[in-house]
Formats: C-alpha cells, sequence, structure tokens
C-alpha cells in the first residue's frame, strides 16, 4: 500500500499526501507504455506489444511516469477516499511534488469536503410550541365574500360610474411631454374601489362615463420600483370606453351549488375545514422554522467550505430573480429599487446561506445517528407520484426522472423528511 498522509486544513479542506513506491507503480506504467505502444507503433512490434524498454528509448522514461501519473492519481484518490470515509464536495486540486523515474512518485491533494456537526444540541432542551388554530365564524364570512367577488358578473352600463363599479379605460401616461416606457394601455381594467398602486387614480375616475376623457396629474409613490419615476408627477390621459356594474350573487344554496357543494351551510363547513388545514399547515411551518433555527443555534459544526456557501448563494439568488421576473418585474429594476448590485446582494445572503447549510448538516447527522432509512417501497411510491404527473409524451422529463441519480435524490428528500418529523417530535408541543 502506498504511504498516505491525512490533514485537516482550515474550512473543511483535507490535504492527502501520497508516496507511490516504484513496486506499487508499475501495473500503472506497463499500462502507459501499452497506450503508448497502440497510440504509436513502434517497427517490428504489434501495436501495444512493444516493451518497456523500447517505448523507453523511443519517448524516455519520462514519458512514461507522465502518462501514468493520470492513473496513479485517480485510483490512489478514489482509495482514500473510501478507506477514510471522507465526503468531496468539489473537484481535487492535485499538486505534483517528485516525478522521477525510478524514484517514488509523491503527490498531494487537497479537497473540500462535507461540514459535520461536532457538537449535537441537546433535544430535550429544545421546546417550540406550534399556534393554536382558530377559524372564526368571521373568518369564514370574508372567505364566502371572495367567493362572491370571485363569481360576480360584470354588466356593461350606460351611467356614470360610482366607486362600486368597474372602469376600462383607454390609457396614456406622461412626464414633460414624453410618454413613458410602458405607460400606455387600452382597455386597462379599474375597479374603482380597489386601492391602485398610484395614490388618487381610482378617485380621479369617479363618475366617468362611456367615451368620456379625464387628464389629471397624480404624484407616483416614493417606493416605487422605477427610481426615476418615484416621487415623481406624472399626466395621465384616461378615455373610458365601458362602465361594468358589479353584480354580486346572493349567497344561498343555490350560490353553494355553483361551487360544488349542495348548500351553504356545507360550503361554510368545507372552507372552515381548508382554512383549518391552511392555518394548521402555516402554524407547522412556523414551528419548524423556530426549531431548527433553536437547534443548529446550539450546535456546532466544522468550517463550512466556500465552494458551499457560493453555491448556497448562487441557488438563492436564482430562486429570487425567478420570483421577481415571475412578477412581471425586471431584475435590473429590482437591484435598482434595492439601491444594491448583484454582488452587494450575494454578500447579504452569506449568513443565511450558512445557516441553510448547517441546517441540512444538522438534519444529515440526526438521520444518521437515527439510523434513519428510506425503503425501496417509498422511492417507488414517491418515483411513481412523480412520473404520474408528466405527459407520457415528455420522454426526456420522464427518463430524467426515472434515472438513478433522480432516485437518490429522491432518497434523500424522503430521508430528510423522515427525520426532519422525528425531530419535531422530539420538540415541538401543540
Amino acid at each position: 500500500m502506498p504511504h498516505t498522509t491525512i490533514t485537516h486544513l482550515p474550512k473543511s479542506e483535507v490535504k492527502i499526501e501520497f508516496e507511490v513506491s516504484v513496486d506499487l507503480a508499475q501495473p500503472y506504467l506497463k499500462e502507459a507504455v501499452r497506450e503508448m505502444s497502440e497510440a504509436r507503433p513502434i517497427p517490428g512490434f504489434r501495436p501495444g506489444k512493444a516493451p518497456y524498454e523500447e517505448i523507453k528509448k523511443a519517448f524516455g522514461e519520462m514519458r512514461i511516469y507522465e502518462a501514468a501519473l493520470e492513473r496513479i492519481v485517480r485510483a490512489e484518490y478514489a482509495r482514500a477516499i473510501v478507506g477514510e470515509k471522507l465526503a468531496p464536495i468539489a473537484s481535487p486540486t492535485v499538486n505534483v511534488d517528485a516525478l522521477t523515474p525510478g524514484q517514488p512518485i509523491k503527490f498531494h491533494i487537497i479537497v473540500p469536503v462535507e461540514p459535520t456537526m461536532t457538537t449535537a444540541p441537546d433535544l430535550s432542551a429544545c421546546t417550540v410550541k406550534k399556534a393554536a388554530v382558530d377559524v372564526k365564524e368571521t373568518d369564514v364570512d370574508e372567505a364566502v365574500e371572495e367567493l362572491r367577488k370571485m363569481r360576480r358578473e360584470e354588466v356593461k352600463v350606460e351611467r356614470a360610474a360610482t366607486l362600486e363599479d368597474l372602469v376600462l379605460i383607454d390609457l396614456e401616461m406622461t412626464r414633460d411631454g414624453v410618454a413613458l416606457e410602458g405607460g400606455t394601455g387600452r382597455d386597462y381594467r379599474v375597479y374603482l374601489k380597489e386601492q391602485h398602486y398610484i395614490p388618487g387614480f381610482a378617485k380621479e375616475l369617479e363618475g366617468i362615463s362611456a367615451g368620456e376623457t379625464r387628464t389629471f396629474t397624480l404624484q407616483f409613490p416614493e417606493e416605487h420600483f422605477q427610481k426615476h419615476l418615484s416621487g415623481q408627477p406624472v399626466d395621465f390621459k384616461a378615455t373610458a370606453t365601458g362602465v361594468f356594474e358589479l353584480r354580486m350573487p346572493t349567497a344561498d344554496d343555490a350560490f353553494a351549488k355553483g361551487v360544488g357543494l349542495e348548500t351553504l351551510t356545507a360550503l361554510r363547513e368545507k372552507l372552515k375545514e381548508n382554512m383549518t388545514l391552511e392555518r394548521s399547515h402555516k402554524a407547522n411551518e412556523a414551528a419548524e422554522i423556530e426549531m431548527l433555527e433553536k437547534l443548529t443555534d446550539a450546535a456546532a459544526f466544522t468550517e463550512i467550505p466556500e465552494v458551499l456557501v457560493n453555491e448556497e448563494v448562487r441557488r438563492m439568488m436564482n430562486e429570487l430573480q425567478q420570483g421577481v421576473e415571475e412578477q412581471g418585474m425586471k431584475w435590473e429594476d429590482y437591484l435598482s429599487n434595492l439601491k444594491k448590485t448583484a454582488d452587494a446582494l450575494k454578500l447579504d445572503f452569506v449568513p443565511q446561506a450558512l445557516r441553510r447549510i448547517k441546517t441540512a448538516v444538522l438534519i444529515k447527522s440526526f438521520a444518521k445517528q437515527q439510523n434513519i432509512q428510506v425503503e425501496q417501497k417509498e422511492l417507488d411510491e414517491e418515483q411513481d407520484r412523480i412520473l404520474s404527473g408528466i405527459k407520457p409524451t415528455d420522454h426526456e422529463t420522464r427518463a430524467q426522472v426515472s434515472s438513478p441519480e433522480f432516485r437518490d435524490y429522491i432518497a434523500v428528500q424522503i430521508r430528510n423528511r423522515k427525520t426532519l418529523q422525528w425531530i419535531k417530535e422530539q420538540c415541538v408541543k401543540e
């Protein structure tokens, strides 16, 4: 066996030093010779059959050692990782310290490894109370009103608009006589009773009739995401193209039938049941977050590798950008509104990224400590559930979900859920 020395470095990096004797290197040197003689056959010998001495004459012995080095490094690194039970999280950095024909080959590898929990928190000292869930009849009343709004009729009327109406307008916004980008719209819907993002906008349209044009000036709010407009006066030209009366259905048994239930009483019971489940879910989430924060703060961990922090920050940035763009806002405008660059925002995310990573390490450590396993049946059922939601014609996605790599991912998710449930049973009280 080669001589190997393991040194643990700061930030969860490991330095592995190798010394491979000439005898141990022989199989790799012979394989290098075979490949070299196949690539460039030596006269008088069949491809791949030239002896070591002939290849040494033709190419030089140093070339043989250089050709064998990659195999030696790869094989010995893999052996060390398995033997020392290390968990690399990125590609290693390889440094050759000595490569001389006829002498031991020396090299060292530095690789970041998974951080570990060095001190586990005392679960008996972590008590989190889950908030009580209470759905009042007034809450159900509000839910019924929301349903009525969703099923209201919009009936066109030939009269001036009241604050209870919907008005369709053609809108033009200008500043200093110049049209604003995105400031022109046709059949723009304005519910006069609902608050508009520009204060006073709905009030200016009260009493307007179809065909009527109104011009007015309003100040954009200070917190508006377009900084060049925030707090600035903007000129509006609004032409009403229609006034619609909003007719709400009566909350009765007929209304309940329209949403799939037999009676208004049954509808109210179903709404209460759904609201109770939703609030219970939120209470569970809040208790879970509080629990994990307490446990993570009470635990101790090895240093977190920079590569993990950078990856978590990148993931958080992608999540945020996707959310911003789904709301119809440009990422550049969002950053401008925050008065931050993308790099500055990344720095802000570092503490949260560290907490996320520590929490993941904590859950994994408890899973190992409690020997929490994932049964094949659980894996099969979860994989089948995911596949059932993918179209049969989407062969690429189905192949991805069916792959061994995705199955491993599913196993990790199930194990984490089971571990989290076990931790909650120790800490969370109703």
